[in-house]
């Protein structure tokens, strides 16, 4: 009787010290604070991960001519990769992430610079040369101002977005070739059956090469629409978004696709409390508003995308609200519950505008973006 007790309470112990072990709180700390000064400053993207470990990312100010910085942060220790000149034969103000290719090199956007001043797509190699790939000439014809970053394809041609110009002025989705041969795919027109101004965050892809994306207007009410786009480059809305308290409005950042082919976001404004929602749109067009933020402790006006896992649960920023005053949340969704997973305090950072990294193991990684942190000029901070 007495080897049975003690078997059982073994099992208990067991099975406790695995409970809290599985259980352990995750720990907020941040990598970097960014001073302003040559190491850059104001973060506006988030930051990618090469296979070390290591993180990149840009800054819209600072560097050595005062026009922004690709950086590394590694174990705390921040190098700089490539500072801005702006003029002709450089970008300024980059606002938006990078994207690393299979060897190593990182390619990203300025919003501003280059040979007409409305903006570049560059790359930068592994020894930390700076090459403009393309100008935007802006125009009918053309693009300019890309705030949004790249996605690469398994070619490695890059896509994104402009913020204006295009046959309308509203904007355009843009490919890039290798070598640096631009393609218009589409110039937005506004209007109930297309979007206009896309903005922050990135295209995402599926595995027929269909892209998908938001913009902050355009659509149905002229708040935003969801929009995907084929290989021939016809564009359908998915969703228009209609604003007011049934539904969100603004949409910003990068959306996830799950394999139902359910696409998930945020919007900036809106929704029950006017702070905001996160959406999910089905395959046959069906919108869901899966949570209306309320502008208390779990954060509002979020303008960055959304990071799904494979268990369906969805992370993301809020730029403004949260436990202390006005400086935001990082929130985890899962089956209708948000968790605030932390709180910004402004001594930590403030104001997280860029997406989410979420990596193999399930850790986090942003950036916030302006006065926060030792520096008072945003930081970048890791949640594992």
């Amino acid at each position: 009787m007495r080897e049975k007790s003690t078997a059982i309470v073994l099992t208990t112990v067991a099975v406790l010290l695995f409970s809290g072990a599985t259980a352990r709180a995750q720990t907020f700390t941040t990598l970097y604070n960014f001073t302003g000064g040559s190491d850059g400053g104001y973060p506006f993207a988030g930051v990618i991960q090469d296979n070390a470990g290591n993180v990149y990312g840009t800054t819209y100010y600072g560097g050595a001519n005062d026009y922004g910085v690709v950086f590394e942060v590694n174990t705390g220790t921040e190098t700089v990769l490539h500072s801005f000149t702006g003029g002709a034969t450089d970008g300024a103000y980059p606002y938006a992430a990078l994207v690393r290719s299979r060897d190593g090199d990182l390619y990203g956007t300025a919003s501003e610079g280059g040979t007409n001043g409305m903006g570049v797509v560059f790359k930068v190699d592994t020894a930390g040369n700076e090459t403009v790939l393309y100008s935007f000439g802006g125009g009918t014809v053309d693009g300019c101002y890309p705030y949004g970053g790249l996605l690469m394809d398994r070619s490695g041609s890059l896509y994104g977005t402009t913020n204006l110009c295009g046959a309308s002025n509203r904007g355009t989705v843009f490919k890039l070739s290798k070598t640096g041969k631009e393609t218009l795919l589409h110039s937005f027109a506004g209007g109930s059956k297309d979007g206009a101004y896309p903005y922050f965050g990135r295209l995402t892809i599926d595995t027929k090469g269909n892209l998908y994306g938001v913009t902050d207007g355009g659509g149905g009410s002229g708040k935003g629409a969801l929009y995907t786009l084929t290989r021939t480059a016809k564009l359908t809305l998915l969703h228009s978004f209609a604003g007011g308290s049934r539904d969100g409005c603004n949409p910003f950042g990068t959306v996830a696709l799950d394999k139902q082919r359910n696409v998930y976001g945020t919007t900036d404004s809106c929704g029950s409390a006017a702070q905001g929602t996160v959406w999910r749109v089905s395959e046959k067009r069906k919108e869901t508003i899966l949570y209306n933020f309320t502008g208390g402790s779990d954060g509002c006006y979020t303008v960055s995308g959304v990071v799904l896992d494979s268990t369906g649960s969805l992370y993301g920023n809020a730029l403004g609200c949260g436990a202390y005053y006005y400086f935001g949340t990082v929130w985890k969704l899962s089956k209708g519950t948000l968790t605030v997973l932390h709180s910004f305090d402004q001594k930590d950072g403030q104001e997280p505008v860029g997406d989410l990294l979420r990596d193999a193991t399930g850790a986090l990684y942003g950036t916030t973006s302006a006065y926060g942190g030792s520096g008072n000029y945003g930081t970048v901070w890791s949640y594992k």
